[in-house]
Formats: C-alpha cells, structure tokens, sequence
C-alpha cells in the first residue's frame, strides 16, 4: 500500500488549513479550493470518498468531539429548535427537495430523487460549528447550530437507506420504513445510554492519563460501530455518549482534561482540514460519470436544485420558528423572544458538507434486478455542485449578511462579569477551606508557604476582575496580561539556563526534560491562553 498519497493529503490540507488562519477567508472554503485547483494539477493522485472510511472512521471523532464540546443543558434548554432542524427540517428537506428535483430534472425516477434529497438534506457538522465559533453568534443561534449538525447525519442516512431500499427495489412499504427510521433512532439512543455510564466509570478508575485518554479515543469508534451492529444509529449513539462524558468531565483528573483536551484539538483540525481538501478533490471523479448527460445541462440541473436546497430551508426555518409560538403561548414564556434576524441566519447558515458526499458515494452500482441504478451519476453530480455551492455562497456571504442584520455578537463584557463573579465565589470557598486545613495542626506550614498559598488563590480572585479595569496606558495590555507576560520572560530565562547547563554535561537529558516538564506545568499556569 502506498502511503504517500495519504501523507501529501494530510500535510498538504494541514498546511492550508493553516494558511487560512493568517487570511480572512473561512479555512472550509479555502481547502475546497485548493482541493479544487490542486484535482486538475499533474501528478496528483486520484483521491475517492470511500464511505467505508468517512463514515465509521472520519464521522465518529468529529462527531464525539463537537458533541464533548458542547453544552448538554444548552442543547436541553433548546431540544424543540433543534429537533424540529435535526429531525422535521431533515425529512422535510428529503421530500421536498427530491420532488422538485424530480419534476426540475427530465428522465430522474421518483425514488432516486428522493435519494438525492436524503443525500443533501443535512448541513455539515463541521461547517456550521466553524462558522458559529468564527463569527461570534449569539449563543442560543450557536447552540441551536451545534445541536442540529449532532443529529442531523443521524436522521438523513436513516432515510437515504429507506429510499435507498425503495430506489434499488427492496423496499417494503411506509411502514417498514418508519420502522427502520424508529429502530436506528431509539436504539443509537438507547445504545447511547446504556455505553455512556460503564465508560464514565472506566474514565474515572483509571489512573493514568495516558490510559484515559487511550480509551478516550477509542469511545467514539466503539459507540458508533456497536450501533450500527445492532442496526441502529451510530451517529446517535456516539452523540448521546459523548455529551454525557462532557457533562461529567470534571470528575476526571486534571492531567487527563490537559492531555485529552490538546489531543482531541489536533485529530479535529487534522480530520476537519482532510474533509474540506478531498471535497474539492471529487471534481474529475463526478466529472467522469456524466456521460450522456452533458456537462451544461448537468450545471443548469445543479443551479437548479442548489436553489432548491436554499428555498426549502428558510420554507421550513419561518414556519418552525415563529408557529409554534403561535399556538403554544407557554414557549413565548419559556423561551426568549426572537424577531425575523434570527431565521434568517439558521436559514442561511446551512452549508452541506462530506457527509453529503459520502453517502452519495454509497450509492450502488447496480440496482437489484442488476440494471445499473438509476441516475447515479449525475446525483453524484448534483450532489457535489450543491455542497460546493453552499459553501462558496452561503459560507462566503454569511459574515456579511450577519453585519448586514446588525445581529447583536456575544456580550463579551457580560461574559467576563460572569466569570469573575463565578471565580470570586469559588476563591472564597477556597480560602474558607483554607484557613480550615490550616487550623488542623496535622496540616501546619511555615508561614511563607501558608502566604504563598493566600497570595496564588488571592491572584487567580483578582484576574479575572481586572480584565474589566482600566489597562496599561503605554502597551494597552490589563495587570492581568502584564503578568502573563512577565511570568513567561521569567520561565523563558530558566529555561535557556537549563539548557544551557544541559549541553555543557553538567546535567543530563532526562534531568533537562524533568525540570523543563515542571517550567511548561507552571507556565500553563500562569498564562491562560483562551481557546480559538
């Protein structure tokens, strides 16, 4: 097996990936592009979505780390917005988008369009999370996105295998396939539920980090295909799992938190920046198979269901925001009020992504009477030009219609006051503790020791609180930063001198390593860098 192909993609979708952080431009539209450029360059290997990789290899992780990452209470706080996108929208968007694609498309049977629109009806994972952390949303319009791209994927393979089945011959009916759609759902659910505790427990009796974290990347492959063993949804079962182990993280030892944190941050870009590359990367594979279709009205059949795809969502998007309210007074109490901005934005905000693309892939060659299926290729196609599209067009012109709307961002000084007040409270508790160990005589320390202990619960009280204050006139920075800076400068002079005494022989390696493991521990301390 040749590995090199496989090397170049990572490498060369990591690099972009990085490039894109020093632009403006969204790092999904950049790799789609150069995915897109780099297909029809000389030398560069064919690269094909095989669905037996994205869908049980790429999908898991991506998954479990936007599911660890999100807010179990938020997400319940918002279940009726995000179950009508991730459950009513998806099937809504299947029907509606695959009979207007069967009347818009000459010689498209009725079942492959229906597949079509189960292909392209849910938005990307990672393209909406991107954007609702680059743009800066409001957080329930956040949330909302983040919950509908977790069960989203769920709902559209469920229904692509059952118009799959009616498309190749092997359906049984309405009601085999509500069946089928009932089983995967409740039971990547109940699979969820009964996984999520055992592993919870196996988290927390292990005792080395390096042996929770061992388990932590294996949890989502193992959740999604014990799922999908049993016939149920993988997807749901790996989201169920991992919002519960988010819930509960802070009952695992810090070490584990650091260690999974820094290594779950790098398989999420990795995955993310290969995604967004091999999409582009598919332009001369469905290219290929259009055949007798012809390359211009192929484009004028993509145009077409593209429009589809954008009208069906704001179609449902209005009618599901505001009629609900409507009929139920209770939401209007329940629920914060919202004005038309909003829908617009969840409207807009629906780029497709690799899912799409994988379970297009999916599609057999043949149907079961052997006959080849029925318009594969150009649903290929179709569904190709819509992914790009949305993410050309929706993804390039969202921050704009944003600052168009005037949509109120995250109040970040409101944040911090919350962060403070919760800090505050938490150092008092601290300092209470305190002064209560100290009391015991079995506890006694010299009083330096004692002070340095007040002085470091009395700095992080005060942090927090003086990002709020006034800053330095001369470098803009608050105490807070100057601090950071300074304890950098002081680690990064101990550190030098330890190398130093390293090279001339006067300690050894091992001993550097040790003494420098301490220096990174405290300068992670003292300076917090926030999360992008």
């Amino acid at each position: 097996m040749d590995v090199l192909p496989l090397v170049a993609l990572v490498a060369g979708s990591a690099a972009t990936a990085g490039a894109a952080r020093r632009t403006p431009v969204p790092a999904p539209l950049l790799l789609v592009a150069v995915g897109l450029g780099a297909s029809y360059v000389p030398g560069v290997p064919a690269y094909t979505l095989d669905p037996h990789v994205v869908l049980p290899l790429i999908l898991p992780p991506l998954l479990y780390t936007a599911a660890v990452d999100s807010s179990y209470l938020d997400l319940r706080a918002n279940l009726r917005p995000v179950a009508l996108l991730s459950v009513g929208y998806v099937l809504f968007a299947t029907v509606a988008v695959g009979w207007l694609a069967y009347v818009f498309v000459p010689g498209l049977p009725l079942a492959t369009a229906l597949v079509l629109g189960a292909v392209v009806a849910p938005p990307d994972a990672v393209a909406a999370t991107a954007v609702a952390r680059r743009l800066g949303l409001p957080h329930r319009l956040t949330t909302i996105l983040q919950g509908e791209s977790l069960v989203n994927d769920a709902t559209a393979i469920t229904a692509f295998k059952v118009a799959l089945a009616a498309a190749v011959g092997a359906g049984a009916g309405w009601g085999a396939g509500i069946g089928e759609f009932a089983l995967a759902s409740l039971g990547g659910v109940g699979v969820g539920l009964v996984l999520m505790v055992p592993l919870h427990w196996l988290r927390t009796h292990l005792r080395e980090a390096l042996l929770q974290n061992t388990l932590s990347l294996l949890i989502p492959f193992v959740a999604y295909a014990l799922a999908e063993q049993v016939g149920a949804s993988g997807v749901l079962a790996v989201v169920v799992v991992a919002l519960y182990l988010g819930h509960r993280a802070w009952q695992v030892e810090f070490d584990t938190r650091l260690q999974e944190a820094a290594v779950w941050k790098m398989i999420a870009f990795v995955l993310e920046s290969v995604v967004f590359a091999l999409i582009g990367l598919q332009l001369p594979v469905v290219l290929e198979g259009l055949g007798a279709y012809g390359v211009g009205k192929a484009f004028l059949y993509a145009a077409g269901v593209f429009a589809a795809v954008v009208v069906v969502r704001f179609v449902w998007v209005f009618p599901a925001t505001f009629l609900p309210r409507a009929l139920f007074p209770r939401l209007k109490e329940r629920e914060p009020d919202t004005d038309w901005k909003a829908p617009v934005i969840i409207g807009w905000a629906g780029m497709r992504g690799v899912v799409s693309l994988a379970i297009a892939f999916s599609i057999p060659l043949v149907a079961e009477d052997g006959s080849p299926f029925p318009g594969r290729n150009l649903v290929l196609f179709l569904t190709f030009t819509t992914v790009i599209g949305t993410l050309v067009v929706q993804g390039l012109t969202l921050p704009a219609l944003i600052r168009l709307l005037r949509l109120p961002g995250r109040d970040r000084q409101a944040e911090t006051l919350a962060e403070a007040q919760a800090q505050n409270a938490a150092s008092t508790a601290a300092e209470r503790r305190l002064e209560d160990l100290l009391a015991d005589e079995r506890n006694e320390l010299p009083p330096p020791l004692a002070d340095r202990l007040r002085a470091v619960m009395e700095r992080r009280r005060n942090a927090v609180w003086e990002r709020l204050g006034a800053v330095n006139a001369v470098t803009g920075e608050s105490a807070d930063a100057t601090y950071r800076r300074l304890s950098r400068e002081m680690i990064a002079a101990e550190r030098a001198v330890f190398v130093e005494l390293r090279d001339q022989r006067r300690i050894d390696d091992e001993m550097m390593r040790t003494l420098l493991r301490r220096l990174d521990q405290e300068e992670a301390v003292a300076y917090r860098e926030e999360a992008d």
